[in-house]
């Protein structure tokens, strides 16, 4: 199917939420009356053309993007908005209590280095279409809110429209990914999300790429990044699994650390953490996703290879220490869950865990588990039992045995033992009227064996049991 070659401003507004669009109306008004093209570029045209939501409204302007976004703020009917410059790359984000929307000016950028982030200067709209990862992110199309109903063409330098019918990515000059690595990563996601495939050529530029250890340079800041990005694209539906394939496909993990590779037995479990990530199956608090993932995908690796592939990944700190724990932690937490007897007992095994190694074991365990730890999460979880800690304090409790009698009594409640508080505080007595017996019991009194007149161990029955005991300790 070929896709269509012009859009229209009408067809945009339609693809965003309403307050976004009179923002974008606003802005491509403003810019008209003050002479200065609006154009939308990269992606959200990409996405347009193949029907699909938009994510984002990516805005390019002829000259001073910053100016024009002053003017939006300034302009009668711009109370409320903001201004925020961003000087490293040139853009500005106009912001409403309701939206916001990016400018950058048209520019041209050139790399100091192979992985190194770029210089970035005005250019025309050839320079900024020739900037861009692949030629199907670098299309055009000019704003017009005078003709708001009438399709303006594509603009399209680069081939794009071709490559959008082929279901294809391609580079668009040798040396790109020697510029950005990064490009890799991107293009393993708009392969996977798209259903595109990296053309012949691009295939062999990063090789090329590779082979000269242009990916060794970038900084694990940007290569994590990269690895949230991935994760992210889970929630438009995407197997994180089939994105970190094509990435171990290309060698581009070997690249990152070598030795590193995806493991077949991984897809599994990371589709079902795309799943979770995409339809969660219980409400959970704010979780990484990206650790998630990386605990499962790194499980099988050599404690050594996983250390090392978090520091390429610039991840440190506790959350490398629970992703390189995982693989033996999890084993251990998996079994206990197995042959946990009662919901009290799954809940104490997991009531202390980060969200993050939560997710990691359900998306890796068996099917009787996973149903323990999705009836843990989405019930057991946020019920409370019918005392808390102040109740017991109040009871007369104190010191560890609150703790104590917590945990029992909310092991308890959950297996269906304790129906109310009156019961729930029944059993706190209980608990401390056996710690008081237990620390009102006679200590026993030592041995004094080690005094007892040296003789043969045979010659008495009594030298015969202290010997016992003493073979004992």
């Amino acid at each position: 199917m070929t896709p269509r070659s012009a859009l229209s401003f009408d067809e945009v507004a339609g693809a965003i939420a309403p307050a976004t669009a009179a923002l974008l109306e606003r802005v491509v008004a403003t810019a008209d009356g003050r002479g200065v093209e609006v154009h939308l570029v990269g992606g959200p045209v990409r996405d347009l053309l193949l029907g699909r939501p938009l994510d984002d409204v990516d805005l390019r302007v002829e000259r001073d993007a910053q100016g024009l976004a002053e003017a939006v703020c300034a302009g009668r009917g711009g109370a409320g908005l903001e201004a925020v410059a961003h000087d490293r790359f040139g853009t500005v984000r106009i912001v409403s209590a309701e939206a916001s929307l990016d400018l950058a000016t048209l520019r041209h950028e050139t790399y100091a280095a192979p992985g190194a982030l770029p210089d970035v200067v005005p250019g025309t709209l050839l320079q900024d279409a020739r900037r861009r990862d692949f030629a199907v992110n670098a299309m055009h199309v000019r704003l017009d809110v005078r003709a708001s109903g009438k399709a303006q063409p594509v603009v399209d330098l680069e081939g794009g429209l071709e490559d959008l019918a082929a279901k294809r990515l391609r580079i668009l000059h040798p040396r790109s990914f020697h510029d950005d690595p990064t490009r890799a990563w991107r293009a393993a996601r708009f392969a996977t999300r798209l259903g595109f495939r990296l053309d012949r050529s691009s295939r062999a530029a990063l090789r090329s790429a590779l082979r000269d250890g242009a990916f060794g340079p970038v900084s694990g800041e940007r290569y994590r990044r990269e690895l949230e990005f991935a994760f992210a694209e889970a929630r438009r539906g995407a197997h994180v699994g089939k994105i970190l394939r094509l990435l171990d496909d290309w060698h581009v993990l070997g690249a990152l650390e070598p030795g590193l590779a995806l493991g077949g037995d991984r897809l599994v479990p990371l589709r079902r953490l795309s799943k979770a990530i995409a339809e969660p199956d219980w409400p959970a608090p704010r979780w990484r996703s990206w650790q998630a993932g990386l605990a499962i995908w790194l499980a099988p690796h050599p404690a050594a290879l996983r250390r090392r592939t978090l520091e390429r990944f610039a991840v440190r700190g506790e959350a490398a220490k629970r992703i390189v724990e995982f693989g033996r932690i999890g084993e251990r937490t998996l079994r206990g869950l197995a042959k946990a007897r009662g919901r009290g007992a799954v809940d104490a095994t997991l009531s202390g865990l980060p969200e993050e190694t939560v997710q990691a074991l359900y998306a890796i365990a068996d099917l009787p588990v996973r149903k323990r730890i999705l009836r843990w999460g989405a019930e057991d979880r946020r019920r409370r039992p019918p005392v808390s800690g102040g109740d017991l304090v109040e009871a007369g409790l104190e010191g560890a045995l609150v703790g104590r009698a917590l945990a029992r009594i909310r092991a308890g409640f959950l297996d269906g033992e304790i129906a109310n508080r009156e019961e729930a505080l029944a059993l706190a007595q209980e608990l401390a009227r056996r710690s008081a017996r237990r620390g009102a019991a006679p200590k026993r009194r030592k041995s004094r064996r080690r005094v007892a007149s040296p003789k043969p161990i045979a010659d008495t029955p009594d030298d015969v049991d202290g010997g016992s005991a003493r073979a004992s300790d």
